[in-house]
């Protein structure tokens, strides 16, 4: 893709094929959350600012300005995402949270499905890529009005820190120190490793093994979001029948197993289409449980600060995305033994955090 900044295209050239990008694009920063200020300013400050980069980004001069903006549109950004979570956790718990994380999921499942298709239409029109960044603008200002008419405040003053910095390096100490909370985070954020993982090797699996075409590769693609995004609507309605910890434990069996699977048949030579996007399928079914129950399990822990907990959880797992992305390339664009070995992995890992979970809860019971 043509930039359009004439002595940065080199550089342009580079960084549009890293696919790490694809998770540090994702808002890190912003974590400091509302469990001092409450959860309406920092929304409308950080909705604010985003709004205001991201249309400077549109008038962008040079790839260094494009760039530094985009820092500052993913920081500020980051409030929607910390904020809104916390938010959640300040309003319910327990089932009633799970099911409005789980619609959350689904919700926020459209955007890898959509997004794509209409940044492909608008950067082909006579606007270029910066027609996209005008499209995001809107986007922003439409959150910042209903974030400023439709958001109300979820924490009362009597229920905010007001010690400062200090309370600050307390409440996240606390968090810290939650087995529970710490376990249902891990099983969350390397649940998200393996889909950072198929993120950025998703390219090598759909096109140069298993041979799509481009118009064919996106459509694969947008199938397995959409089963995610399925998967987390049903695990909206499930909750009110099974209890959260079993949808977890049944998600991270079906995202463990796939991946395996998927690992074991690449290794032997085997891949096909059928047994590649099946398990793939079956993987994101796994998804959408686990980011729903584990999201509203962890927050529960730490309802006292939801802010925090939800900083941390999101700060871990950008962080994973971001380590994990570049690896997919290790071997080259031309095997996906990277893809399965890097999300079987990842899944295992999560089993360490299941069992912290169970000695946590184990503890807070006695």
């Amino acid at each position: 893709m043509r930039i359009g900044f004439p002595a940065d295209q080199a550089l342009g050239d580079q960084t549009s094929h890293g696919r790490a990008d694809v998770a540090r694009d994702r808002p890190t920063g912003a974590r400091a959350r509302p469990d001092r200020y409450g959860g309406r300013k920092p929304i409308l400050v950080g909705t604010g600012v985003c709004t205001l980069a991201t249309a400077l980004c549109a008038v962008a001069p040079s790839l260094g300005t494009l760039t530094g903006l985009r820092f500052v549109m993913g920081f500020s950004g980051a409030a929607g995402v910390v904020v809104g979570r916390a938010v959640v956790s300040d309003l319910a718990s327990g089932t009633a949270a799970a099911r409005i994380f789980g619609m959350l999921m689904a919700l926020g499942g459209v955007a890898p499905i959509v997004a794509p298709l209409v940044g492909g239409v608008v950067v082909e029109g006579p606007g270029g890529w910066r027609a996209v960044f005008w499209v995001l603008t809107g986007a922003s200002v439409l959150m910042f009005l209903t974030s400023l008419f439709l958001v109300p405040e979820s924490l009362p003053a009597d229920r905010r820190h007001t010690d400062g910095v200090g309370g600050t390096v307390k409440a996240a100490a606390s968090v810290l120190t939650d087995r529970s909370y710490l376990g249902y985070t891990l099983a969350f954020c390397f649940a998200s490793a393996t889909l950072f993982c198929y993120i950025s090797a998703s390219p090598f699996l759909l096109q140069n093994v298993l041979n799509f075409t481009v118009g064919e590769a996106s459509v694969a693609f947008s199938v397995g979001a959409l089963t995610a995004t399925l998967s987390s609507a049903a695990a909206a309605r499930l909750v009110e029948r099974y209890p959260p910890r079993f949808l977890l434990r049944v998600g991270w069996v079906l995202l463990l197993v796939s991946s395996a699977l998927a690992l074991l048949i690449t290794v032997a030579g085997q891949l096909s289409r059928v047994w590649a996007l099946g398990l793939v399928a079956d993987g994101f079914l796994g998804l959408g449980q686990v980011f729903t129950t584990a999201t509203a399990l962890a927050l529960e822990r730490v309802s006292y600060a939801a802010g925090t907990g939800s900083a941390v959880l999101g700060a871990l797992q950008s962080a994973l995305g971001a380590a994990v992305a570049p690896l997919m390339g290790i071997a080259g664009g031309h095997t996906v033994v990277p893809l399965f070995l890097g999300m079987t992995l990842c899944a295992l890992i999560a089993v360490l955090g299941l069992l912290l979970t169970r000695h946590g809860d184990a503890a807070t019971a006695t």
